[in-house]
């Protein structure tokens, strides 16, 4: 039962997606920094999204990137961006996607990230593998980072700290590293658990942007921490997502260790 609604309400929210994608007259407003967009589209595919979840199980707790916090008091959670990539969305780029996590007693069970407009489907179920339009996938088989493919994201507002964003990108850079920005940290992943990336790190992520996608990852063979190396928690903001061969390589790479 959890599955099926999870899947009827990944396909409801990118239904509403697909919908709008491409209308003229789009509304869009802006939250908190600078291009941190959120449209009409946005809002409709969340309500949608959770009159599924909340027809089945009413009591489950609900955490949603537009509406917050629908506190209940239950093991078991479900985490949404109901777009993810809201930027290329607005902009007609066919990178975005809806993406739902589901977790129970803190532990992430099972995601699904759904891009409509490429007709992919990713979904992960703890300990039985992830998936791409229901044909299981796998991480990539590179071992150096230096012929690696990466892929990144930086925040609407710079992080202000040491080694951020700009001055890790610039290591890569320098070294003729390829790395990729799609723009979503959602298809980052799955493409990471698809093979096409070899790994992933970004610097400030909500646990909505990552929720589904991580589990994903680990459960085609990869690795997924925090900068440190340690356990990976979406509700921190840090995270390095690989192949899992080239993770303590990429992660000496990302704390300025390596250059």
């Amino acid at each position: 039962m959890i599955k099926q609604t999870l899947l009827d309400a990944t396909n409801a929210g990118a239904a509403e997606l697909k919908r709008f994608f491409n209308r003229k007259n789009l509304v869009v407003s802006n939250k908190e920094g600078v291009n941190n967009l959120v449209t009409e589209a946005d809002h409709a595919a969340e309500k949608a999204i959770i009159e599924v979840i909340r027809k089945n199980f009413p009591g489950h707790f609900i955490l949603s990137e537009e509406s917050g916090e629908i506190i209940q008091d239950s093991e078991y959670k479900w985490i949404i961006d109901p777009i993810d990539g809201t930027i290329n969305f607005a902009n007609g780029l066919p990178l975005c996607c809806v993406s739902i996590g589901v977790e129970k007693g803190g532990k992430m069970i099972m995601g699904a990230v759904y891009n409509p407009i490429m007709n992919e489907f990713f979904f992960a179920e703890k300990d039985k593998g992830a998936f791409l339009n229901d044909t299981q996938i796998h991480v990539s088989e590179q071992t150096e980072v230096e012929k690696a493919c990466l892929v990144t994201g930086f925040p609407y507002t710079y992080l202000d700290s040491p080694n951020g964003p700009l001055q890790c990108f610039e290591r890569f850079i320098r070294k003729g590293i390829a790395v990729r920005r799609l723009g979503s940290a959602a298809i980052d992943l799955c493409w990471v658990a698809a093979g096409r990336f070899d790994g992933f790190y970004e610097h400030k992520l909500n646990a909505w942007d990552s929720a589904a996608g991580f589990l994903i990852v680990e459960e085609a063979g990869g690795k997924v921490t925090d900068f440190k190396g340690d356990y990976y928690s979406p509700y921190q903001p840090h995270i390095l997502a690989t192949n899992g061969v080239i993770h303590e390589e990429l992660k000496a790479w990302v704390n300025g260790e390596k250059s």
